[in-house]
C-alpha cells in the first residue's frame, strides 16, 4: 500500500516543501512552515478501476429559476445581488473585532423570525456568549435560530443532514477542523478541508453556508488563495473599527455584480444600514481648509460623495514619505508624478499624505483629479470652492477622460447641495442635471485653474 508522507506548508501563502525551512521562498514570511499529512500521490493496491462517466448535453439540463432569500439586513442583500441563493457557500471576511459575527448573527436573527431554520455553529465562543450579544442586539429568542458549541466540522454537517437548515453559520473557518487530517485548526490543510465540506453541503442539500474568515495583516483571507476560489461568494468587512462606517465589498460573486457594496454603521445594538451615506460622510468636513476636495465615487449602482483631502509638509528625511489612506499608495505616487510634469507643482523635497475621511477606500480612476486636485490645494495653501465637486481619470499626460455614470455623479451631488462640477469634457451632450454646472477640463492645468 501506498503509505501517507508529510509535508511542510507555508500558513502564509499554502507553499508546499519536503522539509522545513525558516523563510518561505514564496512569500517571504519566516517561521510559516507546519507539518502535514498528505494521501499518497497513486492508487493503492487493488484499488477499483474508475469508469467514465456519461455526460449531459446542455440542452437537457434543466434550468431552475434563481431562487434568492433576503435576509432582512438591506444593505447586505444589496452586496449580495439581492438576497441569499439556495445552495450557495458565501464566505465573509475581515479583521477580528470589525463587525463580522455581529452582521452575521443579525442576519441569522432577522431570517429565524421569519420562519426561516438557521443553525449557528460558533466555535470562537459558548453558547452563552452569543445569546447575550444576541440579546444586546435586541434579536432575543428566535425560535428558529439554533447553537451549536462545535469545531469538527464534520459533526455540524452531521447536524444540518438531521435537523435539515435553510441556512448554516460558520464561525469561523479558523477554528473549525476536519477529523480525518492531521494539523491544528486554522492550518492552510484544515482551512481547506474544512471549507470542501461545508461546500459539498451546499451543494449537495441545497443548504446556504455562511462562513466567516479573519484576514492576515496584508489584508488577504487567513488560509490559501484556493480557499477564495472554493466558495461562490467572497465578501470582505472593510474600515477602521475606529471609525463609526463599515464597508462591505464584495470581490468574488457567482450570483451578482461584484462593484456593489453595503455601508453599515456601527452602534451599540449592533451595525445599521446606511441608506444615504454621501450626507454622513461629508457631514464635518473642514470648511475652508486647504487641501479637501470633495469627490463623487460610483461603487456599482451607487453614487458615493467623499472627501479627500491632501497635507504637504516638507520634509526632513533624505527620502519624503508618501503616506495613503483610502486610496492606493501607487496611485498617489503617478498622480505626483503627473502634478509634477505636466502641472509644475513639485513636491520632491515635501512629505506628501493622502487620506480618505470616513474609513472608506476609492479604487476607481475617476478620483485621480480629485486627489491632483487636492495636493495642489495643499501645496499652494489656496482653499477649493466648498460647492464644487471634482472627479475624472487623470492620464500620464496629463489629459482628464470623462468618467462612466456623470449623469448619476451630477445628480447625487446636486442632492446633497453642490453648485458646480469640475470633471472631463463628456462625449456626448451635457446631461444637464438641475441645480448644478458642469465645468468641463480638458487637461490638469485647466482643472487647476478652473478650481481657484
Amino acid at each position: 500500500m501506498a503509505r501517507t508522507r508529510t509535508l511542510w506548508r507555508c500558513q502564509g501563502c499554502g507553499y508546499g516543501t519536503p522539509r522545513w525551512l525558516g523563510r518561505c521562498p514564496d512569500c517571504g514570511e519566516f517561521e510559516t512552515f507546519v507539518e502535514e499529512s498528505v494521501a499518497p500521490d497513486g492508487p493503492a493496491d487493488g484499488a477499483t478501476e474508475v469508469r467514465p462517466a456519461a455526460p449531459t448535453p446542455i440542452g437537457d439540463v434543466e434550468a431552475s429559476a434563481e431562487h434568492r432569500l433576503a435576509t432582512g439586513v438591506e444593505e447586505f442583500d444589496r452586496v449580495l445581488g439581492g438576497g441569499l441563493v439556495e445552495g450557495s457557500l458565501v464566505l465573509l471576511g475581515g479583521e477580528p473585532g470589525i463587525g463580522k459575527s455581529t452582521l452575521l448573527l443579525q442576519a441569522a436573527g432577522a431570517l429565524a423570525e421569519a420562519g426561516v431554520p438557521v443553525l449557528y455553529a460558533c466555535g470562537e465562543e459558548s453558547p452563552a456568549q452569543v445569546r447575550m450579544r444576541a440579546e444586546r442586539l435586541g434579536i432575543g429568542t428566535a425560535p428558529g435560530l439554533s447553537l451549536l458549541a462545535e469545531t469538527d466540522v464534520a459533526v455540524v454537517v452531521a447536524t444540518a443532514d438531521a435537523e435539515e437548515p435553510r441556512i448554516v453559520v460558520v464561525d469561523s473557518i479558523q477554528t473549525a477542523h476536519d477529523p480525518e487530517l492531521t494539523g491544528a485548526p486554522g492550518s492552510v490543510g484544515q482551512v481547506r478541508a474544512a471549507t470542501t465540506r461545508l461546500m459539498r453541503l451546499a451543494k449537495d442539500r441545497g443548504t446556504i453556508v455562511l462562513v466567516v474568515g479573519h484576514v492576515t495583516k496584508e489584508g488577504a483571507i487567513a488560509g490559501p488563495r484556493v480557499l477564495e476560489h472554493i466558495v461562490d461568494t467572497v465578501l470582505y468587512f472593510e474600515g477602521d473599527r475606529d471609525h463609526a462606517f463599515r464597508v462591505v465589498r464584495a470581490v468574488t460573486n457567482r450570483f451578482g455584480s461584484v462593484s456593489e457594496i453595503g455601508v453599515f454603521e456601527m452602534g451599540e445594538d449592533g451595525l445599521k444600514g446606511v441608506g444615504s451615506p454621501s450626507s454622513f460622510l461629508i457631514a464635518d468636513r473642514p470648511e475652508g481648509a486647504a487641501g479637501s476636495v470633495v469627490t463623487v465615487a460610483m461603487e456599482g449602482s451607487r453614487p458615493l460623495l467623499v472627501e479627500v483631502q491632501a497635507l504637504v509638509s516638507p520634509s526632513y528625511l533624505e527620502t519624503p514619505r508618501r503616506l495613503a489612506n483610502g486610496v492606493d499608495r501607487g496611485r498617489l505616487l503617478q498622480v505626483l508624478a503627473v502634478l509634477e510634469q505636466r502641472a509644475g507643482r513639485s513636491v520632491g523635497s515635501s512629505d506628501v499624505y493622502a487620506s480618505v475621511t470616513g474609513g472608506v477606500r476609492v479604487s476607481e480612476p475617476a478620483c485621480d483629479l480629485a486627489l491632483a486636485v487636492a495636493v495642489a490645494s495643499a501645496v499652494s495653501e489656496e482653499p477649493i470652492d466648498p460647492r464644487t465637486v471634482v472627479f475624472g481619470e487623470l492620464g500620464l499626460a496629463g489629459e482628464v477622460r470623462p468618467v462612466p455614470h456623470l449623469g448619476a455623479r451630477l445628480t447625487e451631488a446636486a442632492q446633497l447641495g453642490f453648485e458646480r462640477a469640475v470633471s472631463g469634457r463628456p462625449r456626448g451632450d451635457d446631461p444637464g442635471v438641475a441645480g448644478i454646472r458642469l465645468a468641463g477640463v480638458r487637461d490638469l492645468a485647466e482643472a487647476l485653474a478652473t478650481t481657484k
